[in-house]
C-alpha cells in the first residue's frame, strides 16, 4: 500500500523566510506550492481598496483558501505533493489545515520557520526595496506591526511535532 501523500503546512511569522523555504522544499519534494500572497497579488491585487481594509482583504483571502483547498484535494488524489505557504498564523488555522488535509487523504507535515523579530523586519523592508524572486506586495511597517499582533506562535504541542525549518533569506 502506498504512503499516504504528504500535505506540507509552512507557518511562521512574517519575514522569517517562509516562501523561500516552501520554493526549496517544492523542488525537493517535486511537488506543487500554493502562496497565499501570490494569489492575493493576482487575483485581487489591482483592486485592493485604500486605505486598506482588513475585512475586505480577509474575504477574499478565505475565497483564495476555498479554491486552493479544492486544487489540493485532486492534487492528493493523485499523490502530489503539496506546499501551502498560507500564512496559518494562529493556532486555529493550522489546526484547520491539520483537519482538512486528513479529510483530503493526506499526511499534514508542519514546518516552522522563525527568526528574531528584528531580523524579520529589516528582511521585509529590505524585500519591499529589492522587489527581488519573493517579492508580492510592499508591506509597510504598520501592516508588519498589524501582522506581528495577529501572528500565534506555536503551542507547545505544535512545537513538539514541527520540522524546525531554516531560510537563507538575505
Amino acid at each position: 500500500m502506498n504512503p499516504l501523500p504528504i500535505v506540507h503546512v509552512i507557518y511562521g511569522p512574517q519575514g522569517a523566510g517562509k516562501t523561500t523555504y516552501a520554493r526549496t522544499l517544492t523542488t525537493q519534494t517535486q511537488g506543487v506550492r500554493f502562496s497565499i500572497d501570490e494569489w492575493m497579488v493576482t487575483l485581487y491585487g489591482p483592486d485592493l481598496p485604500q486605505p486598506l481594509d482588513i475585512a475586505w482583504v480577509m474575504a477574499r483571502v478565505a475565497r483564495c483558501h476555498t479554491q486552493i483547498w479544492t486544487v489540493v484535494q485532486q492534487l492528493v488524489t493523485v499523490h502530489t505533493p503539496v506546499i501551502l505557504d498560507l500564512g496559518f498564523l494562529t493556532t486555529d488555522d493550522r489546526e484547520r489545515a491539520r483537519q482538512l488535509a486528513i479529510h483530503c487523504g493526506a499526511a499534514p507535515t508542519f514546518h516552522l520557520i522563525d527568526a528574531p523579530a528584528d531580523l524579520r523586519r529589516s528582511r521585509v523592508l529590505h524585500r519591499n526595496e529589492i522587489q527581488g524572486e519573493t517579492f508580492a506586495l510592499t508591506v509597510t511597517p504598520a501592516m508588519f506591526d498589524m501582522m506581528e499582533r495577529v501572528y500565534q506562535p506555536p503551542t507547545a504541542s505544535e512545537l513538539a511535532e514541527a520540522l524546525h525549518g531554516t531560510s537563507a533569506h538575505v
